[in-house]
């Protein structure tokens, strides 16, 4: 049953709360893509301290931003009930009301639609173009009548998002040029971020499943998502090797490969809640990956 005795109380939410909604295990899937992008930039001698911190500003912004949208859409949709294996969710469990998380989710992509507006002016009106589609894809996540999320396409919105466009934007941004490594470090970064939702959707696929939520882990089953984890991370080492043509030092990625194959251990023997720490570490390994393929191309 979902709790909603504290909305009748009117008090504004704690900011422990505002930061359990935030989800921060997640926020290297923000941080990973622009570490990689300027580090490229640096190898390459155009490196910008502002424009990083701005693309890391964004970037966090908008993810914050998302997890938000999903707290609230996915109480609206019903798929957060009290059977929930995962993590509690700040609306479902009544400490952050659905009309404050709606303004909070707003003021955060207000607030990343000022900092793309700075990008913008940095990097041409083609930027004011992909934050419009960052910012609705964040929305749209969970949102609306064709949720990615719900539809199967949660994965591939990652990997363009998290990947793609952040690594080769925040290059972009500095080197003002879009490269061959550029978009391959990127792939590599996507592949792995996208590892995040694999066990996200693992996890969570019963519960999915009831409420009609069709992730590809409730399309294909467990056995699916397990080898869709396996080719994302070779995915994601094939395109540290190929970075080494550029920059020797962009082995050292390959160190993190023990960890990697610790997580897949334990999305074949873990289910449900059990997945829970896995879904961190797999973050981490995503960190620990892009920083030392960062590490690797300034060297």
């Amino acid at each position: 049953m979902i709790i909603k005795k504290q909305y009748q109380s009117g008090k504004f939410p704690q900011l422990s709360h505002w930061i359990m909604a935030a989800r921060p295990r997640t926020l290297p899937a923000a941080i990973a893509p622009v570490m990689v992008g300027s580090a490229l930039a640096y190898k390459d001698l155009a490196f910008s301290l502002v424009i990083t911190i701005a693309c890391l500003v964004l970037a966090t912004l908008l993810q914050i931003g998302s997890n938000y949208a999903n707290d609230l859409f996915d109480y609206k949709k019903g798929t957060d009930r009290a059977d929930r294996v995962g993590p509690k969710r700040a609306v479902a469990s009544g400490l952050i009301t659905p009309k404050q998380m709606l303004i909070g989710t707003i003021t955060v992509l207000l607030a990343a639609l000022l900092v793309g507006l700075y990008l913008t002016y940095i990097g041409g009106i083609i930027f004011f173009i992909i934050g419009i589609f960052c910012i609705a894809a964040a929305v749209m996540y969970t949102a609306g009548p064709f949720a990615l999320a719900y539809n199967g396409l949660g994965d591939v919105a990652v990997f363009i998002f998290f990947g793609l466009v952040a690594v080769v934007g925040t290059y972009y941004l500095q080197a003002k040029e879009i490269t061959f490594f550029a978009v391959i470090a990127a792939i590599g970064v996507g592949a792995l971020a996208t590892n995040i939702l694999v066990v996200n959707n693992t996890r969570d696929r019963h519960t999915d499943a009831r409420v009609g939520k069709r992730t590809l882990a409730v399309r294909f089953g467990h056995g699916f998502c397990i080898y869709q984890y396996i080719f994302l991370l070779v995915v994601g080492y094939l395109c540290a090797l190929m970075l080494m043509l550029e920059n020797i030092w962009a082995f050292l990625p390959l160190f993190t490969i023990p960890m990697a194959i610790k997580r897949v251990k334990e999305l074949q023997e873990h289910e449900g809640a059990q997945l829970n720490p896995t879904l961190g570490k797999t973050a981490n390994l995503l960190f620990f990956y892009s920083a030392l393929l960062a590490l690797g191309l300034i060297l």
